[in-house]
C-alpha cells in the first residue's frame, strides 16, 4: 500500500466498487466523479461498477456515468447490460438458502432475501431498511416468513448495527456451509452471502473474458474486505482512504476518503497518469464505445 501511484505498462479497464467508493456517504455522485469517469472514457479506458446492490439499484448510477461495458450486481452472482437485462447469472440452491437462512438468525441478525427482481424482507422497522430503501430506489416485499420456494435466490443478507456479531457470523457461515457459499461483509453491518463462485474476484476474470481484456490491464478499487478478492489480479489495485485496513493493505495505491473525492483522486493521479494522460487537461465528456 502506497500513496505513490505504482508504474503500470497499461490500464484498459477500470472496475469501481460503489457503496464507500464511487458514491459519498450520502450515496451521490460528486460532480468531480462524473468528470473523472469522463476523462476514462477520453483516454479510451472502459469503465464499469461492481456492486452488493443489485441490479435496479445501481439503474441511476449507470446512467448518470454513461456505463456501456456489462455491470456486476450482487457481487458477481449477475451480470447485466446497461438496460439491466441479464448477461449472466449464478443462483444459490435453494436447499442451502435454508441453510444460511439457520445461519444468520442463530447470530441474532435480521435476514434480507434478494429472490429474483424482489427484496424479501420479514420486518420493515428493523436496521437500514430504511436506508436501504433510500438507497436503491425501490421498496421491499415485507413477508410474514420467507416462501417455502427459495429459487432464484441470488443473496442473502444478515444485517445488524452490531458489527462484532456481523464479523462472527460471517465466520460462523464458514464453518458451517464451507464451500457451499461465498460470505463476506460489504459493510461492517452486512455479511452477504452469494453462490460459492460469485465474489469480486469471480467479477475480474468474468469482465476481462467478456471484454477481451487481459487481467494485468485492468484497474480495481474498493474500501471493503469483499473487494480484496478483486485485488488478487495481477493489475492495478486501489484502497480507498475510508476503507478498512485489511483492505488498505492488500492495494498497491491508497486514494483519499469518499467523503474528500477518493475516486476522483484516485482516477486523476494514479489512473491516468499511467495511461499517459494530463488529468489536469478537462474530459470531453465522450462516451465509452460499447464492447
Amino acid at each position: 500500500m502506497t500513496t505513490k501511484c505504482p508504474l503500470h505498462k497499461r490500464i484498459r479497464l477500470f472496475i469501481a466498487d460503489l457503496d464507500g467508493t464511487l458514491v459519498t456517504p450520502e450515496k451521490e455522485l460528486t460532480s468531480r466523479t462524473i468528470k473523472a469517469v469522463d476523462a476514462l472514457y477520453d483516454a479510451g479506458i472502459k469503465f464499469t461498477i461492481t456492486s452488493g446492490r443489485p441490479p435496479r439499484g445501481m439503474a441511476m448510477v449507470i446512467k448518470q456515468l454513461k456505463v456501456t461495458a456489462p455491470i456486476s450486481a450482487f457481487n458477481g452472482a449477475v451480470f447485466v447490460k446497461p438496460d439491466l437485462s441479464i448477461v449472466d447469472a449464478l443462483t444459490i440452491p435453494a436447499p442451502v438458502v435454508k441453510q444460511v437462512i439457520t445461519a444468520i438468525t442463530s447470530c441474532q441478525l435480521d435476514v434480507w432475501i434478494y429472490q429474483g427482481d424482489q427484496w424479501l424482507i420479514r420486518d420493515p422497522k428493523a436496521p437500514h431498511v430504511a436506508r436501504e430503501q433510500w438507497t436503491v430506489k425501490f421498496p421491499p416485499t415485507v413477508v410474514a416468513d420467507f416462501p417455502e420456494s427459495l429459487d432464484q435466490v441470488y443473496k442473502v443478507v444478515g444485517i445488524s448495527d452490531d458489527h462484532d456479531a456481523v464479523a462472527r457470523c460471517e465466520e460462523s457461515i464458514h464453518t458451517a456451509l464451507g464451500s457451499q457459499v461465498f460470505a463476506a461483509r460489504s459493510q461492517p453491518y452486512y455479511v452477504d452471502v452469494t453462490h460459492p463462485h460469485a465474489s469480486k474476484r469471480h467479477v475480474v476474470e468474468v469482465l476481462a473474458k467478456m471484454l477481451s481484456i487481459p487481467e494485468d490491464e485492468i484497474a480495481t478499487i474498493g474500501d471493503m474486505p469483499s473487494d480484496i478478492q478483486m485485488f488478487e489480479h495481477d493489475g492495478l489495485s486501489i484502497a480507498m482512504g475510508n476503507g478498512s485496513e485489511l483492505t488498505k493493505q492488500a492495494a498497491d495505491y491508497l486514494t483519499t476518503a469518499n467523503t474528500d473525492e477518493g475516486f476522483a483522486n484516485a482516477v486523476e493521479n494514479c489512473v491516468l497518469p499511467v495511461a499517459g494522460v494530463n488529468p489536469h487537461q478537462p474530459a470531453h465528456g465522450t462516451d465509452q464505445q460499447a464492447a
